[in-house]
């Protein structure tokens, strides 16, 4: 069989890793333009790229696909023409001849329980709206986002200490798992239509999602910064000043005011600040232009008291 991988971000550099131990060898592997950075435009590869590095196996740089002419004259021979495409994680919307112009087309692994989020951001609305489940569907991409017929699909509980990379890690290999399962019965694959009826969106994350604070829900506060940890961080202003938040543990504890130091945890020493129900432990933080440190050791450098208001 004749294998392409197209894709660019983490969970496709995870997929990527995963397809490759379980033996799916490929002829290509096509990732999106290195970004830059800097002063001097430093080159940051693709995190597919980075993984393909890690595993010895060679890619190609790409713009559009639907300009690289080098890639698309491989359609015009059927030695070179790909039987069957994976397309993960890539960025861009995949258009012919891709899409139909193989023997088996296009499959796509996706972090969901497809027909719910589909979209950009799956696994980040999954958190943030507090599922207790999820999963990862294979299907066969179509022109329509997200919409094509399902090959394979396995739910997932999320376990309640599970941040969006562990969610990226864990459903890659299931993904992957079950991908590879399904395709022992080529040439004759079976597949399910969804039900648009029971269709959702997973939106990209704006920018102002990513602030949180103590008036919050201590579910939402927690929600948000398991969520976006593979994003760059959520992050809180206090002093005037943005904290990231990169662990945060619920506690229920009840109180009259939000955004005070109710106490530190008795093991970590980590204050516990009231939100607008319960209240959240700051476990792991980082502090602009700082490393990552604990609750405890923030705390200590800030001289928090008992029963500072952290909102004024």
């Amino acid at each position: 069989m004749n294998y392409w991988f197209i894709g660019t971000g983490q969970f496709a550099a995870l997929c990527l890793e995963n397809l490759t131990k379980k033996n799916i060898a490929f002829t290509k592997i096509i990732t999106g333009l290195p970004t830059r950075s800097g002063r001097n435009g430093k080159e940051n590869p693709s995190p597919v790229e980075l993984k393909a590095d890690e595993l010895n196996l060679t890619v190609t740089r790409t713009g559009k696909l639907t300009e690289n002419h080098e890639l698309l004259s491989e359609f015009e021979n059927d030695k070179e023409r790909p039987d069957l495409i994976f397309v993960i994680d890539f960025g861009q919307i995949i258009r012919e001849p891709f899409l139909s112009g193989t023997k088996f087309g296009c499959l796509n692994i996706h972090p969901s329980l497809l027909p719910k989020y589909r979209g950009a951001a799956p696994i980040q609305r999954a958190l943030m709206n507090g599922e207790k489940f999820t999963g990862v569907t294979v299907f066969k991409l179509v022109k329509a986002m997200d919409a094509g017929e399902i090959l394979a699909q396995e739910k997932f509980e999320i376990p309640e200490n599970f941040y969006a990379s562990d969610l990226y890690s864990k459903l890659a290999e299931i993904g992957c798992e079950i991908c590879v399962e399904a395709l022992k019965n080529l040439p004759d694959l079976v597949f399910t239509p969804q039900d648009d009826l029971q269709t959702t969106y997973a939106d990209k994350i704006t920018k102002d999602e990513f602030q949180v604070s103590f008036t919050m829900t201590a579910e939402k506060f927690c929600y948000t910064v398991r969520a976006l940890d593979m994003s760059g961080g959520a992050y809180v202003i206090i002093r005037n000043k943005r904290l990231k938040i990169w662990r945060a543990e619920i506690h229920e504890i009840n109180h009259e005011n939000f955004g005070h130091v109710l106490k530190f945890e008795n093991k970590t020493k980590n204050p516990i600040i009231s939100c607008e129900n319960f209240c959240v432990e700051l476990c792991e933080i980082q502090s602009e232009g700082k490393k990552r440190m604990s609750g405890k050791e923030w705390a200590d450098g800030l001289r928090l008291k008992l029963g500072e208001n952290l909102l004024q």
